[in-house]
């Protein structure tokens, strides 16, 4: 599958063959457990519709229709956040200067969801989704009417269906089971409060599950506040994403 990447990588200057392999393995895995795929780009609506449509209308005899849905308008969070279940996918397409974008894919890390990024210009942070896949020196502003936009998604579109092709390849890697000391590890994880208790206890989404966390070292939190917490406990607020 490599080889197919970077030849047509290298011919279309699409970006990292690496990240497409690595995105397009990924999301054949979730589509093959079940998982929808829910599509925004708030900046490009067009390149949403496009990628939806590509997804989920197979044009090649033999390949199968995979669940994608477009999702459109400014504050569209509230819509995946509803539709959404854990497991599902969340391809994003936006420059890394987009706030909202930034926000959901935030908000998508509490709510079990894989992330996929593609996009131009400058690149995203570190750790902002699992898959950041880039047009390197692309011009932002001209994305909206960019053909190697559509030929970076087409091209996922069939390398997802390469993996298809070797069912070996669908067979997620098995979950590690080291232990993990809950008080001195460094993971600190993203959630999104849910409900408020007594006690400084808050319900709240993370990766995909729900629990009740001590939130007494960042009071008030409201609903829709975003968290970041270690072994149960909440040890900061995410002020900017403040709803």
């Amino acid at each position: 599958m490599m080889a197919v990447v970077e030849a047509t990588a290298s011919e279309a200057d699409t970006g990292s063959a690496e990240d497409l392999a690595a995105a397009a393995l990924s999301l054949a895995r979730c589509f093959a457990a079940g998982a929808t795929m829910w599509c925004v780009a708030r900046q490009w609506p067009a390149h949403g519709r496009h990628v939806a449509v590509e997804f989920v209308h197979p044009v090649i005899v033999g390949k199968r229709a995979l669940p994608a849905v477009n999702i459109e308008g400014i504050d569209v969070i509230p819509t995946v956040r509803m539709l959404a279940r854990p497991g599902d996918v969340l391809l994003v397409i936006g420059s890394a200067d987009d706030a909202g974008t930034a926000e959901l894919l935030r908000r998508a890390e509490a709510w079990g969801l894989t992330r996929i990024w593609l996009g131009a210009g400058p690149r995203p942070s570190s750790g902002a989704a699992e898959h950041v896949v880039w047009l390197e020196g692309e011009d932002p502003a001209l994305v909206s009417h960019s053909g190697d936009m559509v030929l970076l998604y087409h091209l996922l579109w069939e390398l997802t269906h390469v993996v298809f092709e070797h069912p070996g390849l669908l067979e997620a890697p098995p979950a590690c089971t080291d232990e993990v000391c809950i008080t001195c590890s460094d993971e600190g994880r993203v959630a999104e409060v849910r409900s408020i208790g007594a006690g400084g206890l808050v319900d709240v989404m993370v990766e995909g599950v729900l629990e009740t966390i001590d939130a007494t070292l960042v009071e008030p939190v409201a609903p829709g506040d975003l968290l970041l917490i270690h072994a149960g406990v909440a040890l900061t607020t995410f002020e900017e994403l403040r709803r």
